[in-house]
């Protein structure tokens, strides 16, 4: 990928780098040196998330689910169905800036995230479904995601052509072979895989700190206008609704209360990551300005409000009163529950 690459499309709109509404994007300008370090940090970043997701895959565990796609499909259904119309109804509600609506729109559309798994964990979600859903959210992206900002950007004038598709579909198309490598060691040489996972998180960290901390020098001067009231509300909202309406979704289908939660933190929580990726390499640093930080508003936002809802769902079940208990006696060769027998 060509990381100094500018898109056609939306610089013949924004030339300066500049947005309507009252001028509250400006421009943003940094040294070429520094943007191509941290766009490279942050394919690296990718890279990692991507390969320690396929390292958790199976595939007796892909090919348990796709045999039985009741619950892959609605959790399908909930990622690119949910999360792009809501950020498709706030960005319109909320009367957004361009920029500030692509940027939305991006990660509205963007694929589950590997936070999802942690969070499914501590819920006592389904993890098989947990991880086979955010592997097949990624694949699916490939085609999907593209496909959705076309539709939901011609509701806004002026963004018909604004996206940078190539780039997004590059972008996409690189995280799936890392997760097919990380899928094939986890295949044939399964012991590398606890290494590959602890090696991961420790650079994935070290690797966030630097891009976090080379982000803040870049828009120092510009840092309060990604804390703007709608974006702030956004970043706040999208994760929240789609936990609520993932939920919601998965009981209307009647699907189990564990698959339920499982599905409800795959909706909410996006590929964060991958977001960031896009919004730092496909988009010039002229053009995106300061919002290519959404991303890390967001998942502050994503992860408080998951963190609260597990607390929630950990105190129900504390305090919940216990289930009574149902004993099955065997009389020859027949089951008769604990209340029957009272019965007799």
């Amino acid at each position: 990928m060509n990381v100094t690459e500018v898109y056609t499309g939306i610089d013949n709109i924004y030339p300066e780098g500049n947005f309507s509404g009252n001028e509250s994007m400006g421009s943003l300008k940094t040294s070429t040196p520094l943007n191509v370090t941290i766009n490279i940090i942050t394919i690296v970043i990718l890279f990692i998330t991507m390969i320690s997701l396929g390292c958790k895959m199976e595939i007796s565990k892909i090919r348990m689910h796709f045999l039985k796609p009741k619950g892959v499909a609605i959790a399908l259904l909930a990622q690119f169905g949910i999360m792009p119309l809501t950020a498709f109804s706030l960005a319109k509600s909320l009367q957004m800036e361009p920029m500030k609506t692509v940027t939305v729109l991006i990660c509205g559309c963007c694929p589950g995230g590997s936070l999802s798994n942690i969070f499914s964990l501590a819920m006592k979600g389904d993890m098989n479904l947990s991880i086979v859903m955010t592997t097949c959210s990624s694949i699916a992206a490939l085609g999907l995601m593209p496909l959705l900002l076309l539709i939901y950007c011609q509701g806004f004038t002026g963004l018909e052509n604004a996206v940078p598709y190539i780039g997004i579909i590059t972008a996409l198309t690189y995280t799936l072979v890392p997760c097919a490598i990380g899928i094939a060691i986890n295949h044939y040489k399964p012991n590398y895989t606890p290494f590959i996972l602890k090696a991961g998180i420790s650079i994935l960290i070290i690797s966030s700190i630097v891009v976090f901390a080379l982000s803040a020098v870049v828009v120092k001067d510009t840092l309060w206008m990604i804390l703007m009231p709608d974006v702030v509300a956004v970043a706040a909202l999208m994760p929240l609704i789609g936990f609520m309406l993932g939920y919601i979704m998965s009981i209307i289908c009647r699907l189990s209360p564990q698959c339920s939660r499982t599905i409800a933190m795959e909706t909410g929580c996006q590929n964060i990551q991958l977001c960031f990726a896009i919004l730092k390499v496909a988009f010039s640093p002229q053009v995106i300005g300061p919002m290519f930080l959404f991303p890390l508003i967001y998942i502050t936002f994503q992860c408080a409000e998951a963190l609260f809802l597990t607390l929630c769902f950990r105190c129900y079940q504390t305090f919940k009163p216990p289930a009574a208990e149902t004993k099955i006696f065997h009389v020859v060769g027949v089951d008769i529950k604990q209340e029957e027998v009272k019965q007799l």
